[in-house]
């Protein structure tokens, strides 16, 4: 029997069949549709018709991506797709345009100047050496470092391959987009479950009493570290069958518009509001911890930090009345299917990771942890290079503060130091100052805090590679760049986003239009680069044995025998370990071992992707394989931050300042989709958002430019005066700013808008993880001065 995926009217899923959940069940069912991917025909005017999963972000919507003599003539959404079942948003209908982006980088280009050059691949490896090797031969590979961007893990051949480059060119620390995004949750999770990737998502398509949103737009998002098509559409079904939904933010967002409540509160405050609904759950005695109680370790301990935060402690600073707060913790513990979901407005605040730690401390607290409905362990078919060795550290507790950042002093987390941390070490003289940089797949000079300094940073580097489509922001101050294939040029095969996924699943891609077949893949990119900086001529590296090295390592990590695995295939690169991380996943064969078990051709047989049931309670799996014994509830590391969350809620506002949070856009993705013209036309969307009462204590009309300044700089902005804001707040969106000369981006150009992080201030960053605070800015905003008037002359 097979698992028919059907659809109601209101676009609701159902699963008939008595095999749902089963590996059979889902081949059978996925295979049942095979045959109408095969297209309409290749023949010159003909279309033919390929199914895709869209890479832009953690929903993996299907498309189907219709192809009429070469190039894509229009993408729609896949309703036979087994994991997104026809959602799709706007950005999704765009891989065809960014595949034809005239800007788009076909072949790799070498400075000249101030100009760029096309070269040969063999041309530009030989540059990289020439420019890259002075560097390192003369002070050592500590003058090394690397940013890896936020599109990294949404490839699937950078996400499985660039931590190669990083350790054979014996680079001590990269940055990442992760410490301006979710390094909180890493923290957090690390120390509560024992690895950082170790992250429970809400169980969103079986909530359906209470859903509380946090920081957290999906309307303009889709969800992040949350996998979950359509999750407005799962709001309109918890509504529809008498739920309700919260959302506590700063702004009446999309969110909240399709919302029962919009609960506004102070830009930071958060980690308070959430440490007083505690304090209600164990002084009206609500606390129950379900199914999981035998697992939580620390409520003891939790309960005494709750003792002195009562409601009406943080009534004045979050602004949200204390019999809400009251009420919210009760509706909490009554509902008997509930969650609370926080995102990236609680982690990139000052309170990060207080704030992240305490969404899951809530949810463990009323019941609704480890179990349908609330906060569930994602069980993810295949393993993620990121997450293959998540648990290395965590056994002697907390890997933070091993060592320091030269220049700041800032302690590592994780490996890392804040993003903004690596302008000051490229512009400050000294020993180990940072004289060479590899970019992959980021654009730090518009997306992180203290952009202008960046910008004015990047020129003193002595030798700089980006591994980019773009000439953007940052890598138009490279030396080298080396472009991938197109977007729709490669195959894809997600792993890292499905360890945030409401279900099982996989879905394997493969390319809509062929690549070049002269150039190297982007896999082949990266070892070859890799080779270099680690000391190998540009013209002798052998990619195919650094592959096979890298390979073996990630089979005896498998706790498998690389000679006998190595035999199973004809070629390298991401394919092939991907179908390692299938073999070895949960429902794997682990080559013949298990009998029936899923290897990667068990997805290309299935064009429409496998489901593989919905999440499990599995928090003793969870707990046994990071080595713990329980959940950590209250781990020191975190709760030693409270006297300073304290101090910050007692402290009287300045009430000359305002506060300045971030926003998102549904035609908007960080600053990668603003060269695509169908996604930025239209109405100014990078404005100022200010509350009408502020605007008119500022003295500040709606379309009326001003000038906002903070610690950090200053920029000028039109202003729109909208009720969407609470009073005391304003609101930028991210990832603007394309303004910058020597940038090959014509739309983008065309759309400049403001560059928000020029307001950022560096080291405004959550004290305990190093992630970047850009929201709660203190700003100021007037209107422009007015020019002084040009003297008349006497007579």
């Amino acid at each position: 029997m097979s698992t028919a995926q059907q659809t109601d009217g209101d676009g609701t899923a159902r699963t008939t069949g008595p095999a749902a959940g089963t590996v059979q069940g889902a081949i059978e069912g996925a295979t049942e549709g095979a045959a109408q991917s095969t297209g309409e025909g290749a023949a010159e005017g003909a279309t033919t018709v390929h199914r895709r999963t869209c890479h832009l972000c953690e929903a993996m919507c299907g498309l189907e991506v219709h192809v009429r003599d070469g190039r894509v003539h229009k993408i729609r959404p896949n309703r036979d797709d087994v994991w997104s079942k026809g959602h799709i948003c706007p950005k999704g209908t765009t891989l065809g345009a960014l595949q034809e982006d005239p800007d788009r980088l076909r072949a790799p280009v070498v400075r000249d100047g101030d100009t760029w050059r096309e070269v040969t691949w063999d041309e530009a490896f030989a540059e990289c050496e020439r420019v890259m090797r002075p560097v390192l031969d003369a002070y050592g590979p500590q003058v090394l470092t690397a940013f890896l961007g936020n599109p990294l893990a949404h490839n699937m051949a950078l996400a499985r391959y660039a931590g190669v480059l990083v350790g054979m060119a014996g680079i001590h620390h990269i940055y990442s987009s992760g410490t301006v995004d979710q390094w909180p949750k890493n923290v957090s999770a690390l120390l509560m479950y024992g690895g950082m990737w170790t992250i429970p998502v809400p169980d969103l398509r079986r909530t359906d009493d209470l859903f509380v949103v946090m920081g957290a737009n999906p309307q303009a998002s889709q969800g992040s570290l949350l996998a979950c098509p359509d999750i407005m559409g799962e709001i309109k079904r918890i509504r529809r069958g008498g739920g309700r939904v919260v959302v506590v933010d700063p702004r009446r967002t999309g969110t909240a518009d399709a919302a029962d409540e919009w609960l506004p509160i102070v830009p930071g405050t958060d980690a308070a509001l959430l440490m007083a609904v505690v304090h209600v759950l164990f002084a009206d005695g609500l606390v129950d911890l379900g199914p999981a109680a035998a697992h939580i370790a620390g409520i003891d301990t939790l309960r005494d930090l709750a003792r002195d935060w009562t409601p009406e402690s943080v009534e004045d600073a979050t602004r949200v009345p204390a019999d809400r707060i009251r009420q919210l913790a009760r509706e909490l513990a009554a509902a008997r299917s509930a969650v609370v979901y926080g995102r990236i407005g609680l982690c990139n605040q000052e309170f990060g990771t207080l704030a992240s730690w305490l969404v899951d401390v809530v949810n463990i607290l009323t019941g609704h942890f480890d179990t349908p409905g609330g906060l569930m362990f994602p069980k993810p078919m295949n393993w993620s290079v990121a997450t293959l060795t998540q648990h290395s550290k965590s056994a002697e507790g907390a890997p933070f503060g091993r060592w320091h950042s030269r220049v700041r002093g800032a302690p590592e987390v994780l490996g890392q130091v804040p993003a903004s941390c690596l302008a000051e070490e490229i512009d400050t003289e000294g020993e180990g100052r940072i004289r060479a940089l590899v970019t992959i797949a980021g654009n730090p000079a518009v997306s992180t805090p203290g952009a202008a300094r960046l910008r004015e940073a990047l020129p003193k580097l002595d030798a700089m590679v980006s591994i980019d489509n773009w000439i953007n922001e940052t890598t138009r101050h490279a030396n080298v760049i080396l472009p991938g294939p197109g977007p729709l040029q490669v195959p894809h095969f997600d792993d890292l986003m499905w360890n945030f996924a409401v279900g099982s699943a996989g879905k394997w891609s493969e390319p809509v239009l062929p690549a070049d077949p002269d150039r190297p893949a982007e896999w082949e990119i990266v070892l070859r680069l890799a080779a270099i900086l680690a000391g190998q001529k540009a013209d002798e590296v052998d990619v195919a044995a650094l592959d096979d090295m890298w390979f073996s390592t990630l089979v005896r990590i498998c706790g498998l025998d690389p000679d006998e695995v190595l035999p199973h295939y004809e070629r390298g690169g991401p394919e092939r370990i991907a179908d390692l991380s299938v073999r070895t996943g949960p429902w794997g064969d682990r080559y013949g071992r298990v009998e029936g078990g899923l290897t990667l051709q068990d997805f290309k047989d299935a064009p429409n992707g496998l489901e593989l049931g919905p999440m499990e309670p599995r928090i003793a799996e969870v707990l046994a394989a990071a080595g713990f014994e329980s959940v950590q509830l209250a781990p020191d590391y975190i709760t030693a931050d409270l006297p300073r969350l304290r101090a910050h809620v007692e402290r009287a506002a300045d009430p000359s300042s305002l506060l300045l949070v971030s926003r998102r856009h549904l035609r908007s993705k960080n600053s990668w989709l603003h060269n695509v013209p169908a996604l930025v036309g239209g109405t100014n969307r990078c404005t100022l958002l200010m509350h009408p009462d502020d605007a008119a204590r500022a003295g500040l009309a709606d379309g009326q430019d001003a000038e906002v300044a903070s610690p950090e700089g200053t920029i000028n902005v039109a202003v729109q005066v909208t009720d969407e804001m609470m009073p005391g707040v304003v609101s930028m969106p991210h990832g603007w700013g394309h303004d910058e000369p020597g940038t090959r981006m014509a739309t983008a150009r065309a759309h400049a808008g403001v560059n928000s992080n020029v307001l950022a201030p560096g080291a405004f960053v959550d004290a305990i993880s190093g992630n970047a605070a850009v929201n709660g800015i203190p700003v100021t905003v007037a209107p422009l001065p007015v020019p002084a008037a040009e003297p008349v002359p006497a007579g």
